[in-house]
């Protein structure tokens, strides 16, 4: 399982958020701001100032409503979610194709995320582009929903046709840095946890639980 689409917050939530983006007149920056020499060249849209108090009250509430998600703690074994920050693109903005810095200065990028914070009807275009081997997934979500995916996939944003897409961005580096290793971790993990609501607790299941923690052990930072 490469990508997790998955509700973070709730409708009203994401209402909240967006019009508090919408409230800041003075914060909003060039997206260029963020971008290495190469991707700069096609990354056009803004980004709120992460030094604004309305950046850091927002990152800490997504952050936190990521680690206390069991499900999403779970695929991504997370070390540090970081370089979070929340973007607007108007009309005729968009992100050419690029790969995302493996390293930077906030952490080590195993695992981008895009939380969807106005509803797909606010706006056209904007899909989020991810290239796979066969073809390109393009996804645009509900308000609220996120998607986590592999930082190793090139990836783009389709230009707004009309209208603003509102959405939130950042980092995941995982106790486990491979993404097959996390994958197979995830399923033992889903698989045990779907066992014990099942049947209850087991010396079996222990042995199983047993088993993905000494495999997270040895596959882990």
């Amino acid at each position: 399982m490469e990508y997790l689409r998955h509700p973070l917050i709730n409708n009203s939530e994401a209402l909240q958020i967006v019009q508090k983006l919408k409230a800041e007149k003075s914060s909003w920056e060039d997206g260029k701001k963020t971008a290495g020499s190469q991707a700069a060249r096609i990354k056009h849209n803004f980004q709120l100032d992460k030094r604004s108090s309305t950046s850091m009250e927002l990152k800490d509430l997504i952050i936190n409503k990521m680690i206390s998600n069991p499900l999403i703690k779970s695929f991504t074994l997370p070390n540090l979610i970081h370089g979070v920050m929340f973007t607007k693109s108007l009309a005729g903005d968009s992100y050419g194709t690029h790969l995302d810095n493996p390293y930077m200065p906030s952490g080590r990028s195993d695992l981008s995320f895009t939380l969807f914070l106005n509803e797909p009807k606010d706006y056209q275009g904007g899909e989020l582009c991810i290239q796979t081997m066969n073809k390109t997934e393009k996804i645009k979500l509900s308000a609220g929903e996120l998607i986590i995916y592999p930082s190793t996939k090139l990836h783009s944003v389709a230009e707004v046709k009309n209208g603003q897409r509102y959405v939130c961005v950042g980092w995941i580096q995982s106790y486990v840095q491979n993404n097959e290793d996390r994958n197979f971790l995830f399923e033992l993990d889903a698989g045990a946890k779907g066992l014990l609501a099942k049947n209850g607790r087991s010396d079996e299941l222990d042995l199983i639980f047993q088993a993905y923690s000494n495999l997270l052990r040895r596959l882990g930072d």
